[in-house]
C-alpha cells in the first residue's frame, strides 16, 4: 500500500503542492490529472523523493524517508518524460541499468536472473529484435518504450509514470497501458501515472486524483470523479461536449 499523508511540496520556498492525501492499494493504478502547472510532476517528484517536502510517504507502512537512495530504488521507479539528454548505450545496456539497485555492481556483476529479467522486460515492450541497437538511433516512440523498460526491470513496489504515452502512436499507447495493467494485477504492484488524455484516464484507471493549484479538487473512481461539471471549472471547457461532437465525425 502506498500513503501519502498531508503531503506540501514545491521549489524556492513556495508549496506548489498543498496537502495531499491519498492512498494507493497493491494490484491498483491511480491517475493524476489537472492542467498544466497544476501540481502533476511536483507530486510524483515528492513520492520518489527528488525534492523535498513536509509530511509522510510510506510504503506498506514503512516511511520512504528511513530508506537510502539504493534501497528506495527497490521500492519505487520514475519514468519522466523523455530527455534530450542520454548516454548512447544499447537498448540492452539502458534496460540493465534498472537492475543496479539489486546488484553488488554494474553489468559485469549481473546475474543470469537478472539477465532474465532484462530480457523478459525488452520482450514485453516489444524490442527485443532492437537490444543491441544503439538508443540515440532510436525514434522517439521506441526511447520512450526503453525507457519503460528500464523501470519494469527496476521491478519496484511503485511504479510512477509521468505523461508514459507521450511520443507513442495510438496503438503503442493502448499496448503499454495494457501491459501495464496486467503488471499490476500479475505482480501485486502499484502504478501511479500522470495522463493528459482523459479517454486513456478512463480506460486505464482505477481511480483519479484531480489536481488543480496543488489541491486535490476530486479523488475515486473515474465515472465519479470525471464529472462534467468539474472538467468544465478545472479545463474551461465543455469537455464532454467537445468529445462527443468529435465522436459524431466518426458516424
Amino acid at each position: 500500500m502506498l500513503e501519502i499523508n498531508d503531503i506540501y511540496s514545491g521549489y524556492d520556498n513556495v508549496d506548489i503542492i498543498k496537502g495531499v492525501n491519498v492512498t494507493v492499494n497493491r494490484g491498483e493504478n491511480l491517475c493524476i490529472v489537472g492542467p498544466n502547472g497544476c501540481g502533476k510532476s511536483t507530486l510524483l517528484k515528492s513520492i520518489a523523493s527528488i525534492i523535498d517536502y513536509k509530511g509522510s510517504i510510506k510504503i506498506d507502512g514503512k516511511d520512504t524517508s528511513s530508506l537510502d537512495r539504493k534501497e528506495l530504488a527497490t521500492k519505487i521507479g520514475l519514468m519522466s518524460q523523455i530527455s534530450q539528454i542520454y548516454f548512447p548505450y544499447t537498448v540492452y545496456e539502458t534496460v540493465a541499468l534498472g537492475r543496479y539497485a539489486h546488484s553488488k555492481g554494474a553489468f559485469s556483476s549481473l546475474s543470469s536472473h537478472d539477465r532474465d529479467i532484462i530480457l523478459d522486460s525488452i520482450e514485453k515492450v516489444k524490442l527485443y529484435d532492437y537490444k543491441d541497437k544503439m538508443i540515440n538511433e532510436l525514434s522517439g516512440g521506441q526511447l520512450q518504450r526503453v525507457f519503460l523498460a528500464r523501470t519494469m526491470a527496476q521491478n519496484p513496489d511503485v511504479i510512477l509514470l509521468d505523461e508514459p504515452t507521450n511520443h507513442l502512436d495510438l496503438k503503442h499507447q493502448i499496448e503499454l497501458l495494457e501491459h501495464l495493467t496486467q503488471w499490476i494485477k500479475d505482480n501485486n504492484k502499484i502504478v501511479v501515472g500522470v495522463l493528459h488524455d482523459l479517454n486513456l484516464v478512463q480506460y486505464f484507471a482505477d481511480n483519479v486524483l484531480i489536481l488543480n493549484h496543488g489541491n486535490v479538487i476530486s479523488y475515486g473512481k473515474p465515472e465519479e470523479v470525471l464529472k462534467e461539471e468539474i472538467l468544465k471549472d478545472i479545463y474551461g471547457l465543455d469537455i464532454k461536449k467537445f468529445m462527443i461532437n468529435i465522436l459524431k465525425k466518426w458516424e
